[in-house]
């Protein structure tokens, strides 16, 4: 049977459960992160929030993205003023989970692109085709949270070679490297290059925690879960994370 499940989410924004229908076991009453209140449906039309969908027979991995805005009335979830007020605080001990904020952006990043194509009247719109348009929409969704986003910044040399990152967010001692796959750059040489760029970082003085976005909507990496995993670490100081979206195939 198929269905769609309902999520739980604490007012400031922190996912519970995806699946409270499947696995109501997992529902808190107050958030473990943050301690704040849980809800699980729309406080001005009283909607459930949308969850993971569920095929028979079919295992879908990832979790539901948590979503800014009810899709039945259009009302603004409260998380979403929150995480806009407290982005605008400056500084690591401003108790803000900037990573978090990356990881909603790119968590939505494939659907963004897809409502893009979207568009009235057929006019003309983005369409992600390289890594540079990657880099051009994900600095625009970077711009719902963060002010001081710094583009194209020099990384010390590793092995002889140096570069430029992506975007480097200062003030919170975050770096962001952005991916696409595409023909020659499958699995393999991905692991290889994300290898590079964590060895690379290391070194770097305003970099506390690198977040290595991959962008891959034709599914070219047949184990992303396993890279993520593999790749995703604290090391010397650094900490890593790896997201490869879209999640689900």
């Amino acid at each position: 049977m198929n269905y769609l499940d309902t999520q739980q989410v604490c007012l400031n924004g922190h996912q519970i459960t995806d699946g409270i229908k499947f696995s109501p076991e997992a529902m808190r009453d107050h958030c473990p992160e943050c301690g704040e209140k849980t809800i699980t449906e729309c406080p001005k039309c009283s909607k459930a929030i949308p969850g993971h969908q569920h095929y028979e027979g079919v295992f879908v991995a990832g979790s539901e993205p948590v979503p800014s805005h009810c899709t039945s009335c259009g009302a603004q979830f409260p998380w979403t003023e929150r995480r806009k007020k407290m982005a605008t605080q400056s500084g690591k001990d401003s108790g803000v989970d900037f990573a978090d904020l990356v990881r909603v952006a790119c968590s939505r990043f494939h659907l963004v692109t897809k409502q893009l194509r979207e568009r009235h009247a057929s006019r003309s719109t983005l369409d992600v085709e390289d890594e540079y348009d990657v880099q051009d929409l994900l600095h625009s969704l970077l711009r719902l949270y963060f002010d001081d986003i710094r583009p194209e910044e020099w990384t010390p040399s590793y092995a002889g070679k140096s570069s430029r990152m992506d975007f480097l967010l200062k003030a919170t001692g975050i770096v962001i490297e952005v991916k696409m796959t595409r023909k020659g750059l499958g699995a393999k040489e991905l692991g290889t290059q994300l290898i590079e760029d964590i060895g690379r970082y290391q070194s770097h003085p305003d970099c506390e925690h690198l977040i290595c976005f991959v962008y891959d909507p034709d599914g070219r990496v047949a184990n992303p879960r396993g890279i993520e995993r593999d790749l995703s670490r604290s090391e010397g100081g650094l900490k890593v994370t790896v997201w490869i979206v879209p999640q689900g195939y």
